[in-house]
């Protein structure tokens, strides 16, 4: 039997409510030449039995049991399994269009510079409900050039983890998901970022990704907002030290409690904070914590200083980005949104 073109690692735990859905949704890819290894993180349902029965039916699903052990375990072990150079993600409560394998394919073999390809994602859920969910997808669809991919990975994970599909080899280069308190995807995007990996997006919808209550992101502690901006301080500084021609020296977009809360995890990191900024008359000329709050309006031409800025309210990076545009201040060399 040949070797498979693509890898589709799929982790389940207690998923027998959706994962024949989604594994109805890779048997229908027009790209016939492709593996799915699942793997059952010791469910407690029916999960194995329906796995095991879609595989007789389909010999490209490749059943893997382990003992529960959580979804770092599970994605690595799917990893050791994968036989395919190019590995895809799905999540067992996710779908995927017909054509999504055979495209992100075809692009990872046209552009050999990109180790990472995504695509747009539908989003699954209700979006009155979950209008801040419901943004950040439409946020991440934004982001499709590698340019854009780069600058836009200090304020969110800019790639919906079940969309993307990697080359096996970066595994090797620069290591598989690491378990810890931090959300394991941003963190691996981050260091293949750091290293060098350059990633881009399929400019299509090919991934419904859903919402549903039980979600892990939204019940595990590892994806809480905190635990984002802890896990990218230290990429952060780690791309300030490159970039930054005043390192370890930046201003602080945003006074407020939350906004020098996150900026906090930096100082852990040898960056140091010569001002905040702030347009709130009631925060403007006060000192916090030795560093003064100086209006935007007082910030210097670009070039003679780098901005970051932590304030997170919606609308708040758009602003920023027009106001400091509007100066002559250019992304990634004069400034940087982080939130």
């Amino acid at each position: 039997m040949s070797l498979p073109e693509v890898s589709v690692v799929l982790p389940a735990y207690n998923a027998a409510d959706t994962l024949a859905q989604a594994l109805d949704s890779l048997v229908a890819q027009s790209l016939e030449t492709f593996e799915v290894v699942v793997v059952d993180d010791g469910s407690e349902d029916t999960t194995w039995e329906l796995l095991t029965s879609a595989a007789q039916d389909d010999p490209r699903i490749r059943p893997v049991h382990m003992e529960h052990a959580g979804i770092v375990p599970a994605l690595n072990l799917g990893l050791e399994k994968a036989r395919g150079p190019l590995i895809a993600r799905l999540d067992a409560d996710d779908v995927c269009l017909p054509e999504r394998l055979a495209l992100q394919k075809a692009f990872l073999d046209q552009h050999h510079e990109i180790g990472l390809v995504g695509c747009k994602v539908a989003f699954g859920g209700d979006r009155e409900a979950c209008a801040g969910y419901a943004r950040y997808v439409d946020w991440t669809n934004t982001l499709l050039t590698p340019e854009a991919i780069s600058l836009g990975r200090f304020r969110e994970s800019p790639l919906p983890h079940p969309s993307v599909m990697f080359r096996a080899s970066l595994v090797q280069e620069h290591g598989a998901y690491r378990d810890g308190d931090f959300p394991e995807d941003y963190e691996l995007w981050l260091r293949f970022l750091d290293a060098g990996v350059a990633m881009a997006k399929v400019d299509q919808e090919l991934v419904v990704w859903n919402d549903p209550p039980h979600r892990l992101s939204r019940n595990d502690p590892r994806y809480e907002v905190d635990r984002f901006y802890a896990t990218k301080a230290r990429y952060l500084a780690r791309w300030l030290e490159r970039h930054n021609p005043f390192h370890p020296d930046i201003v602080v977009m945003g006074a407020g409690r939350v906004s020098r809360k996150r900026a906090d995890y930096l100082l852990g990191h040898g960056i140091r904070f010569a001002a905040y900024v702030d347009i709130d008359p009631r925060k403007v000329g006060k000192v916090v914590h030795g560093r003064p709050v100086i209006h935007r309006d007082e910030l210097q031409g670009p070039g003679e200083q780098f901005a970051v800025s932590f304030v997170a309210s919606h609308g708040a990076g758009s602003d920023i980005s027009r106001f400091l545009g509007s100066r002559g201040w250019t992304p990634g060399r004069d400034f940087l949104l982080a939130a």
